[in-house]
């Protein structure tokens, strides 16, 4: 599967924004979705899942009540809806797949909060 992440930008604290990640090929439903991010110098770090249908997800606790994550198995995407962003929240987010055991990753896009 590859995996294409848009979205990122430039935002205000307290702004939002919502990512996307598209995926190639047909076997979407088949995977598990995350995303993740990275700062410079820093250890890429769990942000959120979802499962195959979207039902159940999981969240950090740094961004629990704050970012919602989302798919669409008839789009192919996962989405990451982001509220009440915070200085820390400045990254580079990563969506990635998984299926059993296999893990994809698509290219990053930056998250850039300001005060």
């Amino acid at each position: 599967v590859q995996l294409q992440a848009s979205g990122g930008g430039l935002v205000q604290v307290g702004g939002s924004l919502r990512l996307s990640c598209a995926a190639s090929g047909r076997t979407f439903s088949s995977y598990v979705m995350a995303w993740l991010r990275q700062t410079p110098g820093k250890e890429r770090e769990f942000v959120a899942a979802t499962g195959w249908s979207g039902s159940t997800t999981y969240y950090a606790d740094s961004v629990k009540g704050r970012f919602t994550i989302s798919r669409d198995n008839t789009k192919n995407t996962v989405y990451l809806q982001m509220n009440s962003l915070k200085l820390e929240d400045t990254a580079v987010y990563y969506c990635a797949a998984n299926r059993r055991g296999d893990n994809y990753w698509g290219q990053g896009t930056q998250v850039t909060v300001s005060s």
